[in-house]
């Protein structure tokens, strides 16, 4: 290895020098100085250009940059241009040569300098320099004395500086660099960005360290309480609420009538710790116990299932340097979508994130800072997991892991890090946290053929059918015997799936259906929270008077040598963490409460999925619609239905009363019960009235009986066909005005813009491939005749590409009614699809496209809504009778693609300047509107590419692929999968004011 000099720490695989050893985060009334602010930075471009003398306390650095601290360097100046190096994005691969532990001589190294003052009375001879994270590898000086170095980018480093600070004026100089040793071990899927991205301070020592232990004890209610405390002086505890007083914190004190702390019911004691020296340290102290029962995970003698999601320290401005306020925005936006875990992938969060996982019930997987997928590709060759070289590293970040967290109770499980492939320094790191902390579980997916250091079996991106084959426990064995025994006997979980890459994921609800099916299933966690969007600006208009477009880049915006694309898009949130169709989905499929309403018996089911909680916290409500229209509403009286169990009750009088009114209505539209389930009073994550659950049921179906209709016959006229108040264009047979509205179209159309899952397959080829190489991106429409008659008018043509002997007939019916409502035109389409040649592929979407002129409208629809809902992931989507706009209507993916389908539409409303267009579905069909092409839609990389062209487009499907989550899991299940078949479907069309 070359030789470095003093700067050998960057290559050395050491964890780092002069650090104190690891411990608890905690809060103390002890005087800190915290040196968040404006730091002194100058961004060297490698270790031949630092420098020399900048630790020196008199060094001049006036000339120097500010730079907050704390910060990622590469997001400074955004969204405009980055002022230091720029962001770079890879899903596996490492941005430089693998060579262990060497890393580019191209090394971006900041600098940083703070001058900070010490008050008078602060106790500078028992202090500690504390840094929360800095990214990748730095070196500290304090008034020009070495303190040491540290890795470990995610974990908390400390420095000893009782010999060193002083009272007055001190001088602190960092070195941080860009890449390390370390940065083998931190491949986490993400941006690779550098700097001190978290706080930074100097505190005074008292008390070094403690550990809270808890236990519950669920048979008989009780609760133990110890703490281990390692202080220089006597220390007491007191919980007032528990009438402890004053106590030794090691007792053990064994309390009855504990209330413990769940998910469901986030009960904290508060106490505190009080040294002889007259420290006060607060607690927060949650009972529970964390269990594998008969295979099953429990907490405080339940099962638990985990509705959880993967969660990555994300702004589209500051990278992973967040805000409290950020933080208390995802926990509540978790809790108010019935998300009850989180997995912090792919290492420790800020602490004060786990802060309110307590407060507010989260169950956590908290992860080490570890992840080696970049040497996959090599065949793990020189993996660092397998190599007693970097043993030492790996203990520290385990054992840094565990002493920080330590005293959370909403952390059940130690997670050991992710895709570092297998070796002995796993199992090591497993031994430690095993032999330190025994009141949690380990997990690790990385060795799931073996699991025998862990305590799950931990799975990611199977299907439903494997899935349920490990729910029956009949996975395919473990090549050691007592590995398979060992296995069988532990949970199962997906600390990865139903990846929220674009539009998707579908197949949600059957994961979960599975999930409950199996008691061995305890759940898992969706890939991921948020899209990882970086915000940028367009540059200025030519005219300069134009404000510049905001959009969210992705891997390759910058410039990458090699990158993912937007892979790192693939959250349930949008970068500015507005929730996306995703996140609805996701809510309706894991809601921990399950109405059913059955109208032939009148009667309504809850069922509660709770572990601990009665239905009690909730106030249920139904509601009448007909044909959208509300008739009847009231409250429902539900007794409090116990964990587990179903509660059905008769519909109430007021319920009935309405039904039996909207019957002898007989508007001759769809009657919907709809009961939720709402919040009674407030909770901590949201306030009384937010819904939790809710059902429909179809109580009156309107009769099929059709209309009388009279054709009308129809007639040529020069370059023009009239059918009825429909003009057709005499060649090709595309309808050209309905009344006074100019169309254009409908035409058979099988084409979407490719949605992720399309485009990318972690796993195989992708769908997109065998669509392009079957040409259906370039699919011509061939009229083949076009023949009027007495009753209607018939049009045929053929769908095919280019070079292709495949293809598809169309035969497009239409008929005019002779004698329409006044003021009202109607028109009729029957299409019969048949395929020819061999299809071998599915097709993307199978319906009609047409257009209009204008570049909003007004949309109302009668079906589900209000969402965006497609064939697999339509759960979060009620039928009624909703109103928006088309530019409302469009999902602002990050990358733009197919979006905002509405779902059997039964009937849809469309007014834009040059009038309104009524349509209708027989008995349903797809309906998207947008103001630009499909094949705008495709080219475009970002939102910003996407420009009205003065047309409104719309699809009527018939039908459309389904979403899967391709993109990195499986496909669409055989249900949701278009075959080319011959198919028939019908719609009509009219106008109106």
């Amino acid at each position: 290895m070359k030789d470095l000099g003093p700067n050998a720490y960057v290559e050395d695989r050491s964890p780092g020098t002069g650090r104190l050893r690891p411990r608890a985060a905690f809060a103390s009334d002890l005087p800190a100085i915290v040196l968040d602010g404006d730091w002194r930075f100058r961004l060297a471009s490698g270790l031949d250009d630092l420098t020399g003398d900048f630790a020196a306390p008199d060094f001049d650095d006036t000339a120097w940059d500010l730079l907050a601290v704390p910060s990622c360097w590469q997001m400074t100046g955004l969204p405009g241009e980055p002022r230091y190096g720029a962001p770079a994005y890879t899903n596996i691969l490492y941005p430089f040569p693998v060579d262990p532990p060497r890393v580019p001589p191209q090394n971006p190294t900041g600098e940083y300098r703070r001058g900070f003052d010490v008050p008078d009375g602060f106790p500078a001879s028992a202090a500690v320099l504390r840094f929360e994270g800095v990214d990748s590898a730095f070196a500290v000086w304090l008034n020009g004395i070495r303190l040491g170095d540290g890795k470990g980018s995610r974990l908390t480093t400390e420095f000893d500086v009782s010999a060193v600070l002083r009272p007055g004026r001190n001088v602190l100089a960092v070195r941080v660099h860009q890449w390390s040793s370390g940065s083998y071990l931190e491949d986490q899927d993400m941006w690779w960005l550098s700097g001190i991205f978290r706080s930074v301070s100097v505190a005074a020592r008292g008390v070094e360290d403690f550990f809270v232990h808890t236990a519950y004890d669920h048979t008989t209610g009780q609760g133990t309480l110890a703490v281990d405390v390692t202080a220089p002086t006597p220390v007491s505890l007191s919980v007032p609420e528990l009438g402890i007083s004053a106590a030794d914190p090691a007792g053990p004190h064994v309390i009855d009538g504990i209330e413990p702390w769940s998910d469901e019911r986030p009960r904290l004691y508060t106490g505190e710790l009080v040294s002889e020296a007259g420290e006060r340290i607060p607690l927060r102290i949650g009972f529970r116990t964390v269990a594998v029962v008969d295979g099953v995970l429990t907490a405080n003698g339940k099962p638990i299932s985990l509705r959880g999601v993967n969660r990555h320290e994300w702004h589209p401005l500051a990278g992973r340097t967040l805000a409290v306020d950020t933080m208390v925005s995802d926990v509540l936006l978790m809790k108010q979508h019935n998300i009850n875990a989180v997995r912090t992938s792919h290492y420790p969060p800020d602490h004060r994130f786990l802060d309110l996982c307590d407060e507010h019930g989260l169950w956590v997987f908290c992860e080490g800072d570890l992840e080696t997928h970049g040497f996959e590709p090599g065949g793990w060759r020189r993996n660092p997991s397998d190599d007693p070289a970097w043993r030492e590293a790996y203990l520290d970040r385990a054992a840094r892991l565990v002493e920080r967290d330590k005293n959370h109770p909403s952390v059940i499980v130690w997670s050991l890090g992710n895709e570092s492939g297998t070796g002995a320094n796993l199992a090591a790191a497993a031994e430690w946290i095993r032999q330190r902390d025994d009141s949690r579980l380990i997990h690790y997916e990385g060795d799931f053929a073996s699991c025998a250091y862990v305590d799950l079996y931990s799975r990611m991106y199977i299907g439903v059918d494997e899935l349920a084959a490990v729910g029956r426990r009949q996975e395919a064995p473990t090549a050691d015997p007592a590995d398979d025994a060992h296995r069988r006997a532990l949970p199962a979980v997906l600390c990865e799936y139903g990846h929220a890459m674009g539009t998707g994921p579908g197949g949600l609800s059957e994961y979960q259906q599975v999930i409950e099916a199996h008691p061995r299933l305890a759940g898992g966690f969706i890939w991921e929270w948020i899209d990882h969007g970086i915000a940028r600006l367009t540059g200025q208009a030519d005219t300069g008077q134009e404000a510049p477009d905001s959009f969210y880049s992705y891997g390759g915006d910058f410039g990458e040598e090699v990158h993912d694309g937007n892979f790192v898009a693939d959250g349930l949130l949008f970068p500015d963490r507005t929730p996306s169709p995703g996140l609805a989905e996701y809510k309706k499929v894991i809601e921990p409460v399950r109405i059913h309403i059955d109208p032939a018996t009148r009667q309504i089911g809850v069922h509660n999925l709770h572990h601990v909680r009665d239905s009690g916290y909730l106030d249920f409500r139904w509601s009448v619609e007909d044909g959208g229209e509300p008739t009847g509403s009231g409250g429902l009286t539900v007794t409090a239905t116990a964990p587990g169990a179903t509660t059905t009750v008769e519909w109430p009088a007021d319920l009935t009363t309405a039904l039996d009114a909207a019957r002898k209505n007989d508007s001759g539209h769809e009657v919907w019960l709809t009961v939720t389930a709402v919040l009674a009073a407030d909770e901590t994550w949201a306030v009384a009235g937010h819904e939790i659950a809710w059902a429909q049921g179809l109580v009156v179906a309107p009769a099929a009986s059709p209309v009388p209709f009279t054709p009308a016959p129809a007639s040529a006229h020069d370059d023009c066909i009239a059918l009825g108040p429909a003009r057709f264009d005499a060649r090709s047979g595309v309808l050209t005005r309905l009344g006074d509205l100019e169309l254009d179209g409908p035409r058979l159309d099988i084409w979407r813009a490719p949605i992720d899952n399309d485009l990318l397959n972690a796993f195989g080829e992708p769908q997109s491939g065998a669509w392009f190489a079957a040409g259906l991106h370039r699919m011509r429409h061939d009229v083949l005749g076009v023949e009027p008659d007495a009753a209607g008018l018939t049009v045929t043509a053929r769908l095919a590409a280019a070079g292709s002997s495949s293809g598809l007939g169309v035969v497009y019916r239409w008929t005019a009614c002779a004698t329409p409502d006044a003021g009202q035109a109607r028109l009729r389409l029957e299409a019969v699809v048949t395929p020819y040649g061999p299809w071998p592929v599915p097709l993307p979407r199978l319906g009609v496209a047409m257009s209009l002129p204008g570049t909003d409208a007004e949309v109302e629809w009668f079906g589900p809504g209000p969402g965006e809902a497609y064939r697999d992931s339509r759960a979060a989507a009620r039928v009624g009778r909703y109103r928006s706009t088309v530019s409302a209507m469009q999902i602002p993916q990050v990358r733009p693609q197919e979006n905002g389908n509405r779902h059997q539409v039964r009937r849809a409303r469309i007014t834009a300047p040059g009038g309104t267009l009524l349509i209708t579905g027989d008995p349903v069909i797809d309906l998207t509107v947008r103001p630009w092409s499909t094949e705008a839609l495709a080219a475009a990389a970002h939102q910003h590419d996407l420009v009205p062209d003065g047309r409104l487009h719309l699809h009527l499907d018939h039908a459309h692929h389904g979403l899967g989550s391709t993109a990195c899991g499986p496909g669409p299940s055989a249900p949701n999968v278009l075959a080319a078949v011959t198919t028939a479907f019908a719609l009509e069309f009219g106008t109106g004011r």
